[in-house]
């Protein structure tokens, strides 16, 4: 055999015996990276906090953002040492320093790390959930952890779930000090008083202490979001007169709501996401999350990426939104119609306790297209089936080109449902759009 065979074969011999260890790796699922496990524990928990979000009292859409924002961030750290091209959101997020790594010793199954973590950040952010609610997430969460172990060692299962729940636990202190904990026990404080004086926002039901006067003063997860985000101009002023541009803005909300088509009112109805079964706003974004996450049959690295930045996104929204309504505090359309235009009219959808100006769905779902933009382009098209079981509305599964098209639909929708003046409804988009800028930036 001449030199030059012999260092060929022991090349080749080199390359297999490279190449046996490494599927080795790959088989072996203590060791596998976040990238080779399947986005379903992320999807089943995360539907399972929407279940939460409409069964458990008091999870109002900004609670819900919050909830959601904190869970997609506790599934992000818990899996990020198992992927290398990326990092931990620690420094970068407002306050949040070193989260907990596993052990270099420890063979981490990410999945099942996840598994805990979420179950536990179930039981941390829906704590006033029933007995019953309890008993559901105890069964996913033994459910999920059967089918991740198979094969797995008693050591690495022992260590993945305490690295899960270490991770958990360390998120849920630092949430506690956001400003935001335990909304859902105080979503109307009796020790808030109501501004009064012209064009100010008045009580539209019987609900007189509006809904988390106090939320826009929360910390986010971006620093300084809320400040950054606010519109560079406030609302048309308040005027009475019937040549003014702000009657104009009130008019256009009276005579669109005397004159819907049918599927105006679909529109309407399909995007009002009301706290309790239909699952609040940020409820409605997530679902359209999951079903993308699914039907593209993500891994869990994307799984978990998708539910942090869109979780992060959506919680930021709801306090840059809600500290734009209370500085400027405006009057909700009914007050001005009923007052100036027409007396008996009625608007199609109930007006949520609160201030007008900026709208919270255009926010929200913008903030969310925004993000979804950067993660699956920009001319995504998908169909959304969050309402096709329900039979109080129409429910048909509604097709969007792209993600501003949906968050287009859900702004307009609101005048639709003459709740929001269309220029509450335009700034909201842009707001949203900036706090979606700010969540792609974040060096994942």
């Amino acid at each position: 055999m001449t030199k030059f065979s012999y260092g060929f074969f022991l090349f080749l011999a080199l390359v297999l015996i490279l190449f046996t260890s490494a599927c080795k790796k790959d088989e072996n699922p203590e060791s596998a990276e976040t990238a080779t496990y399947s986005h379903k524990v992320a999807t089943e928990w995360f539907n399972q906090f929407r279940n939460l979000t409409k069964k458990c009292s008091g999870f109002t859409p900004p609670v819900t953002a919050r909830a959601f924002g904190y869970c997609g961030v506790t599934l992000y750290e818990t899996v990020v040492a198992g992927m290398p091209a990326h990092q931990s959101l620690a420094g970068q997020l407002d306050a949040l320093n070193d989260v907990p790594k596993p052990d270099s010793e420890m063979e981490i199954n990410y999945a099942i790390a996840a598994n805990a973590a979420l179950a536990d950040a179930a039981r941390y952010y829906y704590a006033n959930m029933s007995d019953n609610l309890s008993t559901v997430v105890d069964n996913l969460e033994a459910t999920m952890e059967e089918e991740l172990a198979v094969n797995i060692s008693a050591a690495s299962l022992a260590d993945s779930k305490a690295y899960g729940k270490t991770v958990s636990a360390f998120i849920y202190e630092w949430s506690k000090t956001d400003g935001g904990h335990e909304g859902y026990l105080h979503n109307f404080p009796t020790d808030f008083v109501v501004p009064t004086g012209e064009g100010l926002w008045v009580p539209t039901s019987a609900q007189l202490i509006p809904l988390q006067p106090y939320w826009g003063s929360n910390r986010t997860f971006i620093t300084s979001c809320s400040e950054n985000s606010q519109p560079e101009t406030g609302h048309t002023p308040f005027s009475t007169e019937t040549s003014s541009n702000f009657y104009l803005l009130a008019n256009e909300v009276y005579t669109t709501s005397i004159n819907l088509t049918e599927e105006q009112e679909t529109i309407a109805r399909y995007w009002s996401d009301d706290p309790g079964e239909p699952g609040t706003p940020p409820g409605h974004s997530i679902s359209i999350a999951l079903q993308i996450l699914q039907n593209e049959n993500e891994k869990l690295d994307k799984a978990a990426i998708t539910l942090a930045k869109v979780g992060i996104a959506l919680s930021d929204a709801f306090v840059s939104c809600w500290k734009c309504k209370y500085d400027y505090n405006l009057l909700r359309p009914v007050t001005y119609i009923n007052n100036y235009i027409d007396p008996n009219w009625v608007t199609l959808l109930s007006t949520p306790p609160f201030p007008e100006f900026v709208s919270g769905h255009s926010t929200q779902t913008a903030a969310f297209a925004t993000v979804m933009n950067d993660l699956f382009g920009s001319q995504y098209s998908f169909t959304d089936h969050t309402h096709e079981a329900r039979t109080d509305i129409d429910g048909s599964p509604r097709h969007y080109n792209n993600f501003n098209e949906c968050a287009q639909e859900a702004a307009i929708s609101r005048l639709y449902g003459g709740i929001h003046y269309s220029e509450g409804n335009e700034k909201g988009l842009i707001m949203g759009t900036e706090i979606g800028d700010m969540v792609n930036q974040l060096n994942l």
